[in-house]
């Protein structure tokens, strides 16, 4: 089989109907965080540090009925024990959603290395490894660098941005891009397939198959242009390698091209909002930042544990009691990193934004097997972001009477932050 042969006819299968168990979306308010929540509530997104903090006092793993069934913990030594747990706890799906994938996708999953069980997992992630080493990630910075310089000059005669549509967001997805040599004018597309994937899980089974659909084509199309002209890029990358002494299958290469896309956009753009968003609000550890840079190191890794973007999931693999909480075979989980940050049994104050916090094993890029491979790439995003951002913008504030929104889901991060520049 040559490499064209692959992709030829590789196109995107619509799933079976009968090969999906389907929920009915219970999209309305809240009742009790306890037995009934919703981490795509309004609520949840704007109050999330609150619910956590009552859920973790009164019911440290939360039940709902919605999405067939799902479970909340909220301590870290809980998060911690699922995220470790491969013989009870599956990763084949990890965005919670009204219906659940079939069992035989395991191990390999939709998006991997992510979505793989062990032992397919440790390969799949091996592979992924040598594209952000320390080395290749540092290679990048000044390109970075140069790109968020250009976002501030845009800015030029203005005193009201908004830093999360305007800045944070625009510099992950020029990273990504870079990395897998996608066109930069496709760049506004990929807002969309980011959303489409992580915010839009109540939306109807058609809905979410056609946005999937869209992705999946896009993927591919840029799978067959790098076929066609190869490049020193990550998507020829993974089009030669080989696992197994094999290429990798069609579906594993466009898969973990869609994971390196969503996640690697989101996730780094949700942090850097967060961080801009807090300096915004606290002008004290603004100047500070401002008169004494190097503090910002400890700074970026204290933002990363109060502010933690991402909430994984899993899918219970074989019936399992923690505590309280008898959870069932194909049970969703989720595993909420920011929460565990927050708890005061692991971290000293954990409440309170410390910037020159010393002692921080934050769990901000996971737990267990699937800790995040990208860890350095959004070090140096972050670090490099708020440089410049500092550097360039020494005085800024909330913008007063400005609406401001944070996203729901399993990503958490501002998607409207108006800023007040002076």
């Amino acid at each position: 089989m040559t490499v064209d042969d692959r992709f030829t006819d590789f196109a995107f299968e619509k799933a079976d109907p009968a090969e999906l168990s389907r929920f009915e979306v219970m999209d309305g308010p809240v009742s009790d965080w306890a037995t009934d929540f919703s981490h795509m509530d309004e609520q949840y997104a704007e109050n999330a540090h609150e619910i956590w903090d009552d859920l973790r006092g009164r019911c440290p793993i939360a039940r709902t009925e919605r999405f067939g069934g799902a479970w909340l913990p909220t301590t870290y030594e809980d998060v911690q024990a699922i995220a470790y747990d491969t013989e009870h706890f599956t990763s084949r799906a990890v965005i919670v959603g009204n219906y659940r994938p079939p069992l035989d996708l395991a191990p390999v999953g939709g998006v991997p290395p992510i979505s793989s069980d062990p032992p397919f997992h440790h390969d799949a992630r091996k592979l992924l490894l040598p594209a952000f080493t320390k080395a290749n990630v540092a290679k990048q910075e000044v390109t970075t660098r140069a790109f968020c310089h250009s976002l501030i000059d845009a800015f030029e005669g203005r005193d009201l941005v908004d830093a999360a549509t305007e800045y944070a967001m625009h510099i992950p997805i020029r990273v990504i891009a870079d990395m897998l040599g996608f066109p930069t004018e496709d760049t506004p597309k990929f807002k969309v397939f980011v959303e489409n994937a992580l915010e839009g899980i109540n939306r109807s089974p058609e809905e979410r198959e056609a946005s999937t659909g869209e992705l999946f084509e896009y993927i591919l199309e840029q799978i067959r242009d790098h076929v066609e002209n190869p490049r020193d890029d990550l998507t020829t990358y993974l089009i030669n390698a080989e696992l197994y002494g094999q290429k990798l299958e069609p579906r594993h290469v466009a898969g973990t091209m869609i994971l390196l896309l969503v996640a690697g956009i989101d996730t780094t753009w949700s942090a850097i909002g967060a961080s801009l968003w807090h300096l915004a609000k606290n002008p004290e550890d603004r100047r500070r930042l401002v008169e004494e840079p190097a503090v910002r190191t400890t700074a970026v890794e204290e933002f990363l544990r109060a502010y933690a973007p991402v909430t994984m999931a899993r899918l219970v693999k074989e019936d399992v009691t923690l505590g309280d909480a008898e959870m069932k075979k194909e049970d969703w989980v989720l595993l909420p990193f920011p929460a565990a940050n927050r708890d005061p049994e692991k971290f000293e104050d954990a409440d309170k934004v410390i910037i020159d916090r010393e002692v921080n094993r934050h769990a901000a890029f996971g737990l267990g097997i699937h800790r995040c491979a990208g860890s350095h790439l959004a070090r140096m995003e972050l670090r490099v972001a708020l440089d410049v951002w500092l550097d360039r913008i020494p005085e800024f504030s909330l913008a007063e009477g400005a609406p401001m929104r944070w996203s729901a889901g399993q990503i958490r991060g501002p998607r409207m932050l108006p800023i007040t520049i002076g």
